[in-house]
């Protein structure tokens, strides 16, 4: 049983238009009422190299890519040769065999591929366009392929260029013209796939990072700072694009120590604050991450992760950073580690990350990736109302500071959260700098109030790990086997585990964890205790989160998937794994 339809791709050098087509695609697909999901990939360059863009479809929720493509638009020669092992049986190429060489093989042949040649250039010439439109005229016929009326593809092109009248119409003729190739002759291609209108009601198409930028305006997001490093610029881009309307100071700071600094500085004043970066960038973040911690200050800091070490694979994706934000900076201290499933936990999550932050009076770190951050994905819109903001003991009020004698900024309670004024409160001043204090912020070294502060923290961590609980599980709580993940890799294991035969998938659960640290050690202990086997899935070499189940809970899981070339797990990697086992 599979929870797609098909595959499609598209591939060429930089500057061909890939992403573009691939979104037009993504949102033609969306308005004929399919679910989709679209993937990129693009190398580390300025300009050039070899691009893709990944669209999976079905009919139901797709959250992954497939290693089989059933449409392959190949706008140059490399695209063919890098992708023609990807071709499922019965698979078409789309491609202009003046610019393009080809030569079918004989397994090829057995696999029933066939190559449906498109003018690209003739065609963009014959209405004097610009040579990156032979990515629209693909589009057109692909539309054409799948028996998609043209004017729902004409829909979509005045949505993408509908503020460039200059060349709208020229995209509409040469889509046109693209079309018109496949449609002459769609009765004589052995193509079994169409793409017939069905009712839907998905409204959004859009990235994680979007999301996650959508999730921290919904919790009163003031203050978003950052400096620029894939795959976490989009969030910075995005912002800016909102900082008038949501009346939302945005900062492109000079480097990552800026970005914290003069985020710590806002959430100091009392604003919700927040900041982005990937794994480079929050090497440069660790010493104020300690400052965050010694002045109690919340900041949400978002992480996206791409894989190391150093500059590593810039434009890649892999979850490598779990063990390096749970423990950076010198010293003990509590944070709390996130790390989002899906594009609807990128929103909800994310905006109750500033909740943990003020609620705790510490940092917040959110895991993302490249493949969760940079996918497009169809989501039923977010629901405000569930975002509940919730401040009420984050800040002292005016007439609470006012009945206190003396205000005790770091004062030792019960629970380690002390009262916190902000800047401009009467009878709220203390002291917040990077040294040891005692409970009124002044410097000491007197052992016995170390002994109380860093004790004070400790219990801040140990109230959050009693409330918050960040592993779910999916499925039948009886079955013997369980597939374990964290992150991103939600949507890649819940659609392999759909691809399973029915006698399998009933056997089977999944326990996916979404909140890091504190970790969930009870739960996760009795889920795994009542298997026979886990198998864990990881975009990482070094299995992280096994290591984390193991040292947590004395557990150790045997059989793993562990990916670490810069891509994501395709759905049946993950499917042959778990086969294996049974």
């Amino acid at each position: 049983m599979s929870r797609y339809l098909f595959s499609w791709k598209i591939g060429g050098e930089a500057g061909f238009g890939i992403k573009s087509s691939g979104l037009m695609f993504s949102r033609l697909c969306n308005r004929v009422g399919y679910e989709v999901f679209g993937y990129d990939e693009y190398p580390s360059l300025i300009r050039g190299g070899h691009n893709t863009f990944e669209v999976t479809v079905g009919k139901e929720p797709v959250a992954s890519v497939a290693r089989s493509i059933d449409i392959l638009v190949a706008l140059n020669t490399e695209a063919i040769t890098r992708h023609r092992n990807e071709l499922n049986h019965g698979a078409v190429i789309i491609y202009d065999e003046k610019t393009t060489q080809i030569t079918l093989t004989e397994d090829e042949l057995k696999r029933n591929i066939k190559l449906e040649h498109v003018p690209f250039g003739e065609i963009v010439a014959s209405v004097k366009g610009s040579p990156v439109m032979r990515n629209t005229v693909s589009l057109g016929a692909s539309a054409a392929l799948l028996q998609i009326p043209f004017k729902m593809l004409a829909g979509v092109i005045e949505h993408t260029f509908g503020h460039k009248a200059e060349v709208l119409d020229t995209n509409i003729k040469v889509a046109q013209l693209g079309y018109d190739v496949i449609a002459k002759r769609i009765e004589t291609i052995d193509f079994k796939i169409k793409l017939p209108e069905i009712p839907n009601n998905i409204e959004m198409l859009l990235t994680g990072n979007e999301a996650l930028a959508l999730g921290a305006l919904a919790a009163d997001l003031r203050f978003y700072a950052a400096y620029p490093m894939t795959p976490s610029s989009s969030i910075l881009h995005y912002l800016a694009t909102k900082a008038v309307s949501e009346k939302l100071i945005v900062k492109h700071a000079e480097d990552e120590i800026a970005v914290i600094n003069m985020a710590l500085g806002a959430s100091h004043t009392g604003v919700r604050a927040m900041i982005g970066t990937s794994g480079g960038g929050f090497s440069l973040m660790v010493e104020a991450l300690g400052l965050t911690g010694i002045t109690e200050t919340p900041l949400v800091i978002v992480n996206v992760q791409r894989p190391g070490p150093a500059t590593g694979l810039p434009t890649w994706t892999e979850q490598g950073d779990l063990r390096f934000v749970m423990h950076a900076a010198q010293g003990d201290f509590p944070r709390i580690v996130l790390a989002p499933g899906d594009h609807a936990e990128c929103f909800y999550l994310t905006a109750e990350a500033f909740n943990y932050a003020d609620r705790y009076q510490v940092p917040v770190i959110i895991l993302s990736d490249k493949f969760l951050a940079e996918s497009y994905r169809t989501v039923q819109d977010f629901n405000d109302s569930l975002v509940k903001i919730d401040r009420a003991k984050s800040v002292m009020s005016d007439s609470a500071l006012a009945r206190m004698k003396n205000y005790k900024r770091y004062a030792v309670t019960e629970t380690g959260i002390s009262p916190r004024s902000v800047p401009g409160q009467a009878n709220g001043v203390y002291l917040a700098n990077s040294d040891e204090h005692d409970e009124f912020g002044y410097s000491t070294e007197e052992s016995a109030m170390r002994i109380a502060q860093v004790r004070k923290r400790a219990e801040k961590f140990a109230l959050a790990a009693k409330a918050l609980n960040g592993a779910n599980l999916y499925g039948d709580p009886k079955a013997k086997t369980t597939v374990v993940a964290w992150g991103s890799m939600k949507g890649p294991v819940q659609d392999a585990i759909h691809w399973l035969p029915d006698k399998l998938r009933d056997r089977i659960n999944f326990l996916h964890l979404n909140i890091l640290w504190p970790f969930p050690s009870e739960k996760v202990r009795q889920i795994l205790s009542r298997s026979k086997q886990a198998l864990l899935v990881e975009n990482n070499s070094n299995a992280q989160l096994g290591g984390l189940i193991r040292e947590q809970t004395g557990i150790h899981i045997e059989h793993r998937l562990l990916k670490y070339d810069g891509r994501p797990p395709y759905i049946g990697e993950i499917k042959e794994r778990i086969m294996d086992l049974f």
